[in-house]
């Protein structure tokens, strides 16, 4: 069994941040104080503190698309990711990456998408139909 990691990252509105990962990727939100609010992601502890969110630049080459660096995400049974992109969709997502498969017929066989949260941060949602192809290559 896996554990969960915990990572810390700043937004700048945490009301913002609230209904993006509350509302419209449907985490639990956990312990908050007036600057900074923890979230399950995924059974994973995110942490959103109110500051300037990390730079990025687009050097990360994937396929065909240049995504930004760094970035970060989850990777989710194929169903469940599914199930996240028609709510992404559903809350027209402005996509750096629409729901697609890539390495299709292959090892890592994977569905993907990357977008942002209200504050710019780079996230990208791995689906695959089997957990453990997730390292084959």
């Amino acid at each position: 069994m896996l554990t969960p990691f915990h990572l810390a990252i700043h937004v700048a509105d945490l009301n913002d941040a609230r209904r993006f990962y509350g509302d419209v990727l449907r985490c639990k939100e956990g312990r908050s104080t007036e600057s900074w609010v923890d979230f399950s992601f995924f059974g994973h502890q995110l942490s959103l503190h109110l500051g300037t969110p990390f730079d990025t630049a687009d050097t990360g080459k994937v396929g065909q698309h240049m995504v930004a660096m760094p970035h970060f995400g989850v990777v989710l049974p194929y169903d469940d990711w599914r199930a996240l992109a028609d709510r992404l969709e559903d809350a027209e997502t402005d996509w750096v990456i629409a729901p697609t498969v890539r390495f299709e017929g292959e090892p890592g066989e994977q569905w993907t998408m990357f977008f942002m949260d209200p504050s710019g941060n780079p996230i990208e949602v791995k689906g695959f139909k089997s957990l453990s192809n997730v390292f084959e290559g």
